[in-house]
């Protein structure tokens, strides 16, 4: 027994020293934001320069991320506990307005896990860490340094005060935004130059070409090299998913306005001749948009499931349709 003990003590502490990855089963599906910030030493710094703080002991960072805490394909990226405080932090690749929802799912998730063992319905008041929520923004459509977004924008007809609220605070990471909080964090700083490498790169050359290149630039002038040279065809795997993904969600967002606006010019103007053109076309705008809408994420799906690069889950992760849907899509076009 005593000489299991002192085996588990070793490991205990060669996690410590060479700063060990949170999460040991990787697949080609995660970020290369995810796996970089998935070191606790790494996360550690991150905090530290958002916050303004200054610890030195990745050990006080308590892990919180849900790994099998999935919406609708997508995961929880890094949630962790500090100063008991709650913080999830997500990255994004494309602008999405609905990461509050998203997040009160989250740490509904996560506060049922906090007080799994613990009764609700005792006279003792539950105590539980204060959340904090902050996505990292990498995208091309918004080019603010930071935003807030607030639960309540998803209400229909608020009216005062919101009974629940929560806001997100959304950081531009590229390459040039948020200067300040980039020289804090260096990690962070070299994660922007290489994503905005293979961007550069992948313009004119194959996509598994630029990554490639990408890579071995970036070790070569000591950006991201230790972590590159560890994970180099993770990180590949990774890199090509998120640009295929980021690319297809941009067909997704251009097939969804194209539709929408074509079907409301079309039923605007026809309402318009009877109607008034004016009133017509808002009102045959906004039919129009949301029938095409549907109609635009259907074709992409299609487009997706014919090219033969993604798997159910994947698209189901991209168009936010359920993987039933897809199913269905797939049988009929088979």
């Amino acid at each position: 027994m005593a000489k299991r003990k002192n085996k588990k003590q070793a490991i205990m502490k060669k996690t410590q020293d060479t700063g060990q990855y949170l999460t040991a089963n990787r697949n080609y599906k995660d970020t290369v934001f995810r796996l970089l910030f998935s070191n606790r030493r790494n996360l550690l710094s991150l905090y530290n320069a958002i916050n303004g703080t200054g610890y030195t002991d990745p050990e006080e960072l308590e892990i919180a991320t849900l790994e099998n805490a999935i919406y609708m394909g997508m995961k929880n990226d890094l949630a962790f506990i500090i100063n008991t405080n709650l913080f999830l932090y997500e990255h994004q690749s494309t602008y999405n307005p609905n990461m509050p929802l998203r997040d009160l799912f989250y740490i509904s998730s996560e506060y049922q896990k906090l007080v799994n063992n613990k009764s609700l319905y005792s006279s003792k008041l539950q105590k539980i860490p204060a959340p904090s929520f902050v996505v990292f923004y990498n995208g091309k459509e918004k080019e603010e340094d930071t935003w807030v977004s607030y639960l309540s924008d998803a209400y229909e007809n608020q009216a005062g005060e919101p009974n629940l609220e929560l806001k997100v605070i959304t950081l531009n990471i590229n390459e040039g935004h948020n200067k300040e909080l980039m020289e804090q964090c260096r990690t962070l700083k070299e994660y922007a130059q290489y994503v905005e490498k293979v961007r550069k790169y992948a313009k004119d050359k194959e996509l598994d070409t630029a990554v490639e290149e990408a890579v071995d630039e970036c070790i070569q002038e000591g950006i991201l090299a230790e972590f590159l040279r560890k994970h180099k065809s993770e990180v590949k795997a990774m890199s090509i998913f998120e640009y295929n993904k980021e690319e297809e969600e941009k067909k997704l967002r251009k097939a969804e306005y194209e539709y929408g606006y074509e079907g409301g010019f079309e039923a605007g103007q026809r309402d318009g001749y009877n109607a008034g053109q004016k009133t017509g076309y808002e009102a045959g705008q906004k039919t129009g948009y949301e029938a095409g809408q549907k109609s635009g994420i259907n074709e992409v799906i299609v487009r997706m499931i014919r090219s033969k690069k993604y798997t159910i889950d994947d698209i189901a992760e991209v168009s936010g349709v359920s993987v039933k849907e897809i199913r269905k899509i797939a049988e009929s076009i088979e």
